[in-house]
């Protein structure tokens, strides 16, 4: 019944076949003590058992839902590049032979950390069909890294960088961060600096959020985490926006900075609201309405992909709910969401369906209406969740 129900969600959505995949490789050297996601310590665990399922996984999905032509490819963790370079050409493989169809200018993104790449690595990457690697550098000061978990040095950056080059990669972005524990401003204009002398064609620069089931939220709770004040946080932001935009970045999307035309291809797909596929352990996929979750743990992963597709979940996502999140996500890029887009997907208009919050966003300054659509004002970029928390249920509790 599910399965006609998903079949009958397709042909109403005239939808076309995914061309999105993002892949989870849950492995990393240690758990950073912000880090809150679906990741293990790689000593013990079953990597090759886990490579193994992941194919599986790969080879029942295709058979249900066969692909269109892949535009992105996108490898998250965890750290991915913990793989040694014979597991590397091995999942490398594995996505090529279930995914052989991929479009001239594919954009395929590795998450990697700098001390996790040597040239023998990256050269297997390159060779695998990558061809964008993301280093989560986060700071260029010693001891924040320490202070946060990261096993890496600013030296590792650069050697990093250095032989990714060398293996022949030329698309590269480093994630940075800002409002770490003893994070100054200072600190973060030096970071910044360094990290534009990269000349690269990306940068994500996220603000540290404090997430349960982790350390700095154990640490927070008893009230040891030295965490810049609100307003130092905010000008902190500032800094950032206006450092990347002297420095040509195109600010695209609220937490990412790009050259022209570079722009996270695979982010995107996110928030335009488009299918993709979601392979791996705790991964999730979005597909013709239907969103689901897979199991998380790495041995219950790869049991159940034994048995058939290694569902936790999956769930039909209701017109009202895709609406709200096609606004949610969709404002988060600069350029704003489009009423033609909004039409194209759900058949009804945007200025209809959301007359009542887009015109309190608008005559509270937060949004600015465009040729398009409608966009986050400069005040807005600021105050974002609030413009997002508008959409929140609202019409689905309607």
């Amino acid at each position: 019944m599910a399965e006609l129900q998903h079949h009958k969600q397709n042909v109403h959505l005239g939808s076309r076949k995914p061309q999105a995949i993002y892949l989870h490789i849950p492995f990393c050297t240690n758990k950073c003590f912000y880090c809150d996601f679906n990741s293990y310590v790689l000593k013990d665990q079953p990597v090759m058992d886990y490579l193994v399922g992941l194919d599986r996984e790969m080879e029942l999905t295709v058979a249900q839902t066969p692909p269109g032509q892949i535009k992105s490819i996108f490898v998250g963790g965890g750290t991915p590049t913990v793989l040694k370079p014979d597991e590397m050409k091995y999942f490398l493989n594995s996505v090529r032979t279930h995914f052989p169809d991929w479009s001239d200018d594919i954009e395929f993104s590795m998450e990697a950390n700098p001390g996790t790449t040597d040239l023998e690595k990256l050269t297997v990457m390159r060779e695998g069909g990558v061809n964008r690697v993301s280093f989560g550098v986060q700071a260029f000061q010693n001891e924040l890294l320490s202070g946060i978990g990261r096993i890496h040095n600013t030296d590792d950056v650069y050697h990093s960088l250095e032989n990714a080059r060398k293996a022949g990669f030329d698309n590269m972005s480093i994630d940075l961060m800002f409002g770490l524990p003893n994070q100054t401003l200072e600190m973060l204009s030096e970071s910044v600096t360094k990290a534009l002398e990269l000349n690269l064609n990306h940068y994500s620069i996220y603000s540290l959020k404090v997430e349960e089931n982790t350390l700095f939220h154990t640490m927070y709770q008893k009230n040891q985490l030295p965490l810049p004040h609100e307003d130092d946080e905010l000008q902190m932001y500032l800094l950032l926006m206006d450092r990347m935009k002297q420095a040509g970045y195109d600010q695209y999307e609220i937490s990412n900075f790009a050259k022209p035309g570079f722009e996270s291809r695979h982010n995107m797909t996110y928030w335009l609201n488009e299918d993709y596929y979601g392979l791996g352990a705790g991964a999730h996929g979005y597909i013709g309405r239907n969103r689901h979750v897979n199991i998380k743990g790495v041995n219950p992963y790869v049991e159940a992909v034994k048995q058939g597709l290694p569902r936790l979940d999956s769930f039909l996502i209701s017109k009202e709910e895709a609406m709200e999140d096609f606004l949610m996500v969709g404002l988060r890029v600069l350029k704003g969401v489009s009423k033609a887009h909004f039409e194209d997907q759900f058949e009804e208009q945007m200025d209809v369906v959301f007359a009542k919050q887009l015109e309190k966003m608008v005559n509270t300054g937060l949004l600015e209406i465009t040729n398009e659509g409608y966009r986050l004002s400069d005040k807005g970029i600021l105050f974002g969740n609030d413009v997002f928390g508008e959409f929140v249920g609202s019409l689905v509790e309607n």
